[in-house]
């Protein structure tokens, strides 16, 4: 019996062929936590693969629990931008079905950049972690409630190949 269960284990582990980014035409969906001071909240992003290496995509961020004090409406809450990324891990060769991808983001907010790596554990399904940070606010002098997304986050979750 023993043998027979690791002859299907290492049978159905042969047949898992993930990779983490697959160059032009890629699909990739995020759905995950943001957490930021004062606030914790959704994040998803889609990105499309338009080269070897290169991505473009979009991705939102709505802050759910903000601390009441900051009196944060819809505007300040939500948040969406464009982004390229360079998807780097083919070139690093850790692992095929790990990436990481540093890149830039234009939104409603800001300019900024970000480090992102994934891991996919089949074909379709991984997680993923993004580090975040602003280089320029649009704001010179942000009240409390408009520093939301105008700062440090980081965010953690699933991802999915399309």
């Amino acid at each position: 019996m023993k043998k027979l269960i690791l002859l299907v284990t290492i049978l159905s582990v042969s047949f898992v062929n993930a990779q983490a980014f697959k160059g032009k035409g890629d699909n990739k969906f995020q759905v995950g936590a943001n957490f930021q001071d004062n606030a914790t909240g959704l994040n998803v992003s889609y990105d499309f693969g338009v080269g070897e290496n290169i991505s473009l995509g979009l991705t939102s961020t709505y802050a759910l629990g903000v601390d009441e004090v900051l009196d944060a409406d819809f505007g300040d809450r939500f948040d969406i931008k464009a982004r390229f990324n360079a998807n780097l891990g083919n070139v690093v060769n850790i692992d095929e079905n790990f990436d990481i991808y540093p890149g830039l983001s234009v939104g409603l907010k800001n300019f900024g950049g970000h480090l992102g790596m994934r891991y996919f554990f089949t074909d379709g399904f991984g997680i993923y972690t993004e580090l975040n940070t602003p280089f320029a606010e649009y704001n010179d002098n942000p009240t409390p409630a408009e520093k939301l997304h105008n700062q440090f986050t980081v965010n953690f979750g699933a991802t999915f190949n399309l």
